[in-house]
């Protein structure tokens, strides 16, 4: 039996927060995560878990259930927006895996979030606790949610996505800037594309100041996905709205001088989800003591390179590696580490990002892909200056 080492209690259950409850919980801490929904939802969204994140996924013990549910792209094309012309080609399948050592799988999001609830310790997730406030001192941290209740732990890990309560109580209030765009999204049966048919590959339709990605998120390819980014007011978004529904025929109107095989995707579409596109310059730092941050709480990024949630996979694996040494007097000094050897990357991947031209042309992505969280090398805390 793992020594118990100590408390952490993790703000949200999203992909970050789960796999950093799996791996943390594994070394023999005491994890409780915390989230404010009441229960799991399936949201209608599909997910790229590039080769990079698969390589999380391996060692979290969910890659076999992924290879059997997920699309294994041949290809990835990205295409003129009104002539269907390849301007790009990335060679998917098995080319991509024997180059960088894993799979590049296509897949529905509730399918990659069921795969981690299944490593996932029983009676580890709360539900129903909306945070509201935090304490810390020298011997730990105390969070107060919407229901009176409190708890205190060792450490705290913020997980809690854009809109973070963490985030904000450690570094003050500041709203995600609007990147004036919007981005519809949905996933529907395949069958409802009737005699069309379209390229069965990963596809990226460029527009001149919108794009569309269309994948199927099933290995038997009955299920299809669609997502865009196009320019569009925000006046109804509120904190709350992160995903609402979307209005079928402005999404036609707007991809109506597209390529048929864009036309007939949208044409088919029962319904739609929009959500406005947020984004953050990279934060000054992550850490606050006994709390730290993950994923799109410290690093929210538009989706235009698929790495949102891989990062959050990634931030989930070495702050795992920080912490396997570490005991409840050695936390900050985790938490610091993890941060030194997180933010440089993940600052990258976020301005590479907002450029929205990764892979519309000949790209090398090689140095998101061929990474390797588990045997990068480690730097010391000291090597990310605020």
């Amino acid at each position: 039996m793992t020594k118990n080492k100590g408390s952490i209690a993790i703000v949200g259950a999203g992909i970050g927060g789960l796999c950093s409850g799996v791996f943390l919980s594994r070394l023999g801490f005491d994890v409780t995560i915390y989230d404010q929904a009441s229960r799991f939802g399936r949201v209608g969204a599909g997910i790229q878990q590039t080769p990079n994140a698969m390589k999380v996924h391996r060692k979290l013990g969910t890659e076999a259930r992924l290879r059997q549910t997920a699309f294994n792209s041949p290809a990835g094309y990205s295409r003129e927006w009104d002539t269907g012309k390849i301007t790009n080609e990335l060679t998917l399948g098995d080319e991509v895996e024997r180059k960088y050592g894993a799979p590049y799988l296509l897949m529905h999001r509730a399918d990659l979030h069921a795969a981690i609830e299944s490593v996932l310790p029983a009676g580890m997730v709360q539900f129903n606790r909306k945070l509201v406030g935090i304490d810390q001192n020298a011997q730990g941290v105390t969070l107060a949610f919407a229901d009176g209740s409190r708890v205190t732990a060792d450490g705290v890990i913020g997980a809690d996505g854009v809109h973070s309560v963490v985030r904000e109580w450690m570094l003050g209030p500041e709203k995600p800037r609007f990147s004036g765009r919007v981005a519809y999204r949905t996933t529907y049966p395949a069958r409802l594309l009737g005699s069309n048919q379209i390229t069965p590959m990963r596809t990226k339709w460029w527009g001149l100041d919108r794009h569309m990605v269309v994948y199927y998120v099933t290995a038997n390819r009955d299920e299809l996905y669609f997502v865009t980014s196009q320019p569009e007011d925000a006046s109804w978004m509120t904190r709350e709205s992160w995903s609402q529904k979307g209005d079928l025929n402005v999404l036609r109107e707007a991809y109506a001088g597209f390529h048929p095989e864009v036309r007939a995707i949208v044409e088919a579409c029962p319904e739609v989800h929009k959500w406005a596109l947020m984004e953050r310059d990279p934060l000054p730092r992550w850490c606050e003591g006994r709390v730290t941050l993950l994923g799109d709480a410290c690093h929210p990024m538009t989706p235009y390179m698929a790495q949102g949630a891989a990062s959050a996979l990634e931030d989930a694996a070495m702050l795992s590696r920080c912490m396997e040494n570490a005991d409840v007097d050695g936390v900050i000094e985790a938490f610091r580490r993890y941060e030194a050897n997180r933010l440089p990357r993940t600052s990258e991947i976020q301005q590479t990002s907002s450029k929205n031209t990764w892979m519309r042309s000949a790209t090398d992505p090689s140095w998101v892909y061929g990474y390797d969280v588990w045997t990068a090398p480690l730097v010391d805390a000291d090597r990310v200056a605020a």
